[in-house]
């Protein structure tokens, strides 16, 4: 009997469910770089690079292991152009009997997936994705019955369930969460290190030629391409990470610095959504790490929430809450995405310092996209879509899953409020607490309104007074709302003319 096993590009893991039993006699792997895939929506260059690079190197690596492998590259004459005319082909050509595949990691492509036993012909098993910690079902139990979905809650269960940071039945340290001590602004005289780099050997090489020939339309830039592209690589990353920044992660993990898109961060969600790492592994070597004293607790675990809290969270909730979860739009959200979201041309220097460097090279960490691009999308009203689909063409480690409750529920409360309990909204004085951006702004930050000042600023009142309907019961929201209250009717209409001009200026393509 002849099993057929698709690999898709997130899922480059010796360890997936759908290679555990594979028969080296009589079993297939398929792997393809596919137009439907690479062009469903314009991913950045370096994304594409980044992943058919992981692809080749991966289906090499199985090779070498003895695994009978179709591997169709973009180019290839015969390319099929779908992951189904793929399968359906090397079916048809090996007398396949039965498909295994592993559980996709966004809802299109499950769908269509689901379709394919009865348009093919074929038993079709669909595996569990056992490399997250938290199973599907096991979410949708804990989800059950709640009136209130927050991550906080589902982390500390996490804990308990994994035996991660704790001694005995309580939390290592006695707190569950030291996100508080991580909020510090970089001092002037501290450099982080640079990040992990590799140069391209030559399928990496052939891959970037491909990329700027076949994806020349498509956002971002491709030179200086530097990713991990195997598990090897991805591993060096991963120890770089706890031996060089973990120590200075907690403190400074949302501090932004003009000209340092890497900070302390640990740049491996690349290859965690890929398939090269997992989880457990890296939350185990930072635990690790905390252990022989060699990396501060509040750094430790606020790591460790971002992997198996976050991460797992955010997956858990995708699934619960798709297909609807796509159409979300609580605030009722109607702008459109400005240009300089592509060409990085606006006077706003935090804007321009994070799309730039997501530009060159297709990552910010999590404050930028939160509180900068994201803050902004929120504050300017944009339509949850286009904000959407901007961050999954834009990010080489974004997958829907992923993607969209960061955005549709993070980011722009489209979601009403079941993932945040508020709008992550913020003027101008978050951005300069938390960067240097403001210090070569064309825009003043200590100006509230007029020409000069920080759009932010008037921005931010201007989001809570059109929002007020929606948002004023907020227990959250209480103070900033009797704040707005008691201005006066004439500093009202200031904040209020002053976000007209803006978005005028914004509808007609004018630099702002």
């Amino acid at each position: 009997m002849a099993t057929l096993r698709l690999i898709l590009a997130d899922q480059l893991s010796h360890s997936l469910a759908s290679l555990q039993d594979y028969d080296l006699e009589n079993d297939w792997v398929l792997m393809a770089e596919v137009r439907t895939e690479a062009s469903y929506v314009k991913h950045h260059k370096k994304k594409i690079a980044f992943l058919f690079s992981a692809m080749r190197h991966f289906a090499k690596e199985l090779t070498d292991h003895g695994h009978k492998l179709v591997y169709r590259q973009y180019d290839d004459k015969h390319n099929q152009g779908s992951l189904k005319a793929e399968v359906e082909l090397l079916c048809k050509k090996q007398s396949i009997d039965r498909i295994v595949l592993t559980h996709p990691g966004e809802y299109r492509v499950l769908a269509d997936m689901k379709t394919w036993q009865d348009n093919l012909g074929i038993e079709v098993e669909i595996r569990e994705d056992d490399r997250f910690l938290a199973s599907l079902s096991e979410f949708a139990d804990w989800a059950k019955d709640r009136k209130q979905l927050r991550m906080e809650f589902f982390y500390r269960e996490m804990r308990k369930a994994w035996h991660f940071l704790m001694d005995g039945d309580k939390p290592v340290g006695d707190k569950w969460n030291y996100d508080s001590a991580n909020r510090k602004a970089l001092p002037k005289d501290m450099s982080p290190p640079k990040p992990t780099m590799f140069e391209p050997d030559s399928i990496t090489q052939d891959v970037i030629k491909l990329v700027s020939t076949e994806f020349a339309d498509h956002f971002g830039e491709l030179d200086k391409f530097h990713f991990a592209v195997t598990r090897e690589q991805a591993l060096v990353v991963l120890q770089e990470f706890i031996e060089q920044r973990l120590i200075n992660f907690g403190d400074y993990q949302d501090a932004m610095v003009e000209g340092e898109p890497w900070m302390y961060h640990s740049h491996i969600s690349f290859y965690l959504n890929c398939g090269l790492l997992t989880p457990k592994e890296v939350i185990e070597q930072a635990e690790y790490a905390y252990r022989k004293g060699d990396a501060p607790l509040n750094a430790t675990e606020g790591f460790i929430r971002q992997v198996l809290g976050w991460r797992e969270y955010v997956r858990g909730l995708y699934w619960l809450k798709m297909p609807g979860y796509k159409d979300e739009n609580f605030l009722e959200a109607k702008g459109s995405l400005p240009k300089f979201f592509w060409d990085t041309h606006t006077q706003m220097n935090c804007l321009h310092q994070c799309i730039k460097e997501t530009s060159e090279n297709a990552y910010a960490h999590h404050i930028q996209r939160l509180m900068i691009i994201g803050n902004f999308a929120l504050l300017a009203g944009l339509h949850p879509d286009e904000v959407n689909e901007w961050y999954l063409i834009v990010y080489a480690d974004a997958y829907e899953w992923v993607e969209m409750p960061n955005v549709t529920g993070m980011i722009l409360f489209a979601d009403g409020g079941l993932l945040a309990s508020k709008p992550y909204a913020a003027s101008g004085s978050y951005i300069n607490k938390m960067s240097n951006y403001c210090q070569n702004c064309h825009y003043s930050v200590k100006e509230k309104n007029g020409a000069q000042a920080c759009p932010f600023n008037y921005l931010y009142w201007d989001f809570l007074d059109r929002n007020k309907e929606k948002l004023g019961n907020n227990p959250r929201l209480g103070m900033p709302y009797r704040t707005l209250n008691n201005m006066s009717d004439e500093k009202r209409q200031t904040i209020q003319r002053d976000s007209q001009v803006f978005f005028k200026a914004l509808e007609q393509d004018e630099k702002v």
